[in-house]
């Protein structure tokens, strides 16, 4: 069996001149640089299916998640995801979540919806 030599010293000399905020700063930032691929993966490769099971777990019924999606769809904003295309328009109009997903289910605020996302992308 191979023993790993112990470089750890080594390893950390480029921190140990740093400060407890400096350290907690440089943390945030690797932390950040590892979840953003992550991130940008989950925007672009959503499908219909999981934004209607983002908002099932919202409180919506199949059919008026499947209605948002559609409409989520219709209007290039999939890549923004259903649930904070609702989300962003409850806070905007100072409304209850499920209020403004059932306002969506209705055919109203898409206009707006779209102008709050600057017209996504299809």
């Amino acid at each position: 069996m191979m023993k790993r030599a112990d470089d750890f010293q080594q390893r950390r000399a480029h921190l140990t001149n740093l400060s407890d905020e400096q350290l907690k700063e440089r943390f945030w930032a690797l932390t950040e640089k590892v979840v953003e691929p992550l991130l940008e993966l989950a925007r672009r490769h959503t499908t219909p299916s999981i934004e209607r099971s983002v908002l099932l777990r919202m409180g919506f019924s199949s059919l008026e998640a499947k209605a948002i999606v559609e409409g989520v769809m219709d209007r290039g904003l999939m890549g923004k995801g259903a649930g904070h295309v609702v989300f962003k328009l409850a806070k905007e109009k100072n409304m209850e979540i499920r209020e403004a997903g059932l306002a969506l289910v209705e055919g109203k605020y898409w206009d707006e919806v779209v102008a709050m996302f600057k017209g996504g992308t299809k």
